[in-house]
């Protein structure tokens, strides 16, 4: 089966899309790009995001405005691949999240967990003429989860079955791990967010540099600067960091609040830009290691890294010193680009779900069941 999968994460950069074909023996990735949305859509998205800032009709019409901004950057792919749009059998789109609340509400006297992902799978199935499966968080939370982390199923695809214990750290806006034992079986997988990824760095970023600069690239601001040790042990007190697994976090509790929050109290006790930078650069680092420590049943053999946070090569070297044991390994050493494979995973949940198979983890999403995760749209 040829399917296409669609990824827009808490970063809010753009659209990535990966085209692959999946057989019983591998996964063959043909195709990826990311497709940036432009600058007036994405701060659009992120007013979404902002409770203070989130308007209903705004919400309703940027829904289908994503959906075709989605089944677009397929077409796109597709053209530029030379990989023919009929040929794809499936898509699989995770959305772009603009509020999570896997801790739940009381609705009379019962906690309900919620979660919304905008981007219409309508639109995306009518635009390209392909069955589309999306939203796919609500039925594991349906079922009691928390609805995230929603690629370990797809990570056991990939990765799982070795005679090496390996931890698939994923470090996009936020960081999230999936550990799979020696030999490992679907039941065994251990996953969580360990906290934030690239959020809080590209947060300090653009307010350091007035919105001119998004991320660090390559770690080289951090370089320069150096971890203020009484402000990174006040970071590392978040209470998020302390809770123990299931868990799933997002822009509600690092996201611009946060980043902002934290600018001016370093600000305030004088700390350079670079030395900030540097911080919340640690910061990503030791929480990621320090959850492994907590919440994992060993150190893994392998740490296998993808998404954004695996081309800072300072965040990457800060991993690998508080990590020392572990071989660290990026998905680039399997023939699966560190940008493309979040896509990919949700082009392999796509086809669990049109293949009837259970494609969550309740062992890790805190589910009562396995479930089939996915709302499917017919073409």
């Amino acid at each position: 089966m040829r399917v296409a999968g669609l990824m827009s994460g808490t970063s809010v950069d753009g659209v990535d899309v990966a085209v692959v074909d999946i057989t019983k023996q591998k996964i063959n990735l043909l195709a990826f790009d990311v497709f940036p949305y432009p600058n007036t859509l994405r701060r659009e998205i992120l007013r979404l995001c902002r409770p203070e800032s989130a308007r209903l009709d705004n919400i309703c019409h940027y829904n289908f405005v994503l959906g075709e901004v989605f089944a677009d950057a397929i077409i796109k792919l597709c053209s530029k691949s030379g990989i023919p749009l009929n040929s794809i059998d499936l898509v699989g789109s995770h959305g772009q999240t603009i509020y999570h609340n896997p801790r739940g509400k009381c609705y009379s006297k019962t906690k309900i967990r919620s979660t919304l992902q905008i981007g219409e799978p309508s639109v995306i199935a009518h635009r390209t003429g392909i069955t589309t499966v999306a939203d796919f968080r609500p039925r594991d939370m349906a079922a009691g989860g928390e609805g995230a982390p929603l690629v370990p199923y797809a990570d056991y695809i990939l990765f799982g079955r070795n005679r090496s214990s390996r931890a698939v750290q994923n470090i996009g806006g936020i960081a999230n791990v999936t550990f799979l034992p020696r030999f490992c079986k679907q039941d065994d997988i251990v996953a969580f967010d360990t906290g934030p990824g690239n959020m809080v760095i590209d947060g300090i970023i653009r307010l350091i540099s007035g919105n001119r600069q998004r991320v660090d690239s390559g770690g080289k601001i951090a370089a320069q600067g150096t971890a203020n040790k009484r402000l990174l042990n006040e970071m590392l007190r978040h209470p998020f960091l302390k809770r123990r697994p299931p868990k799933s976090t997002g822009r509600e509790e690092f996201g611009h609040s946060f980043s902002s929050r934290l600018y001016k109290q370093a600000a305030e006790k004088g700390i350079a830009n670079a030395d900030i930078v540097a911080t919340v650069t640690a910061f990503t680092a030791k929480s990621i290691a320090w959850a492994y420590h907590e919440f994992l049943p060993a150190i893994p053999d392998e740490v296998i890294l993808c998404g954004g946070g695996s081309r800072n090569n300072t965040l990457v070297e800060m991993l690998r010193s508080e990590l020392p044991n572990a071989k660290m390994l990026s998905t680039d050493d399997f023939s699966i680009s560190v940008d493309a494979k979040e896509a990919a995973s949700f082009a392999i949940l796509a086809w669990a779900t049109i293949k009837g198979l259970n494609n969550n983890v309740p062992g890790v999403t805190g589910a009562d069941r396995p479930v089939i995760m996915g709302k499917i749209i017919p073409a």
